[in-house]
């Protein structure tokens, strides 16, 4: 009954999570933090990014350490990588989360976007898993979680670099799985379908909105919170043989032909 109570417990754990000062990133981090784990945020906008680690700590009483950091800029996620560690003394859980789309036709996909959004959702990704894994490696215990998406399973039209890099980063978590689970390191993607942040929200028209929230067996779009439980599992001794897959958390939208 106790190894029960505690399979989700994630006290003494430290995690790292990108692009935490809202959405899907904080919500994450809400939840890490409620299962005990201190926390290492950072996004883009230095005053969004502070007033979102006080929030979190002065909810849950854990440590919340934070920086602004550009993830499309190599030299910014070297320093997070170093900070976290110096911070927190050590990295175990890793949640690659930063993101964003910018939705084109492929015969209208400009240079700059297509290599923004390569560097932003697939390399750093990379970058800051490499940087991190050398300490779970040490310790002979780790998770990194990759925060793909449905977008990287199937897709639509105008999304041709977000599914490219979404897909690629279920593609790294297959080998890094492979490389890693030696050392006792899980890596993982979660799959999100239609959840109601600041990115669709922004990029959809409203019938956009509605049609995706159609698709779904729930008729809705969900919140941020409800991926909570699934980075969680991953995170958790929950998930200590979950390792080189992908979670989806869609609401059944995949589910459906027509």
């Amino acid at each position: 009954m106790a190894y029960q109570q505690t399979i989700f417990d994630l006290s003494g754990r430290s995690a790292v999570i990108t692009g935490g000062s809202r959405g899907i990133g904080k919500a994450i981090a809400t939840g890490f933090a409620q299962a005990g784990a201190d926390l290492f945020l950072c996004s883009r906008k230095e005053d969004e990014i502070r007033t979102a680690a006080e929030e979190i700590h002065n909810q849950t009483g854990v440590r919340v350490e934070y920086t602004a950091a550009d993830m499309a800029k190599r030299d910014d996620v070297r320093r997070l990588a170093d900070l976290a560690i110096q911070r927190l003394g050590k990295v175990d859980i890793l949640v690659n989360n930063a993101g964003w789309n910018i939705p084109q036709p492929i015969d209208a996909i400009r240079d700059e976007d297509w290599d923004y959004l390569l560097e932003l959702n697939l390399t750093s990704c990379m970058a800051l898993t490499r940087a991190v894994v050398p300490g779970m490696k040490e310790r002979r215990w780790g998770r990194v979680i990759h925060i793909s998406s449905i977008m990287g399973l199937a897709s639509t039209p105008q999304r041709n670099a977000y599914s490219a890099t979404k897909s690629a980063l279920i593609g790294m978590a297959k080998a890094s799985a492979l490389d890693l689970g030696p050392f006792g390191i899980t890596v993982n993607c979660i799959a999100p379908g239609p959840i109601a942040t600041e990115m669709p929200m922004s990029i959809l028209s409203k019938p956009q909105q509605d049609a995706l929230a159609a698709r779904t067996a729930m008729n809705r779009w969900a919140r941020p919170e409800e991926l909570i439980g699934a980075a969680l599992l991953l995170a958790s001794e929950a998930g200590s043989y979950i390792t080189g897959t992908v979670i989806v958390v869609d609401g059944g939208a995949l589910a459906r032909i027509f």
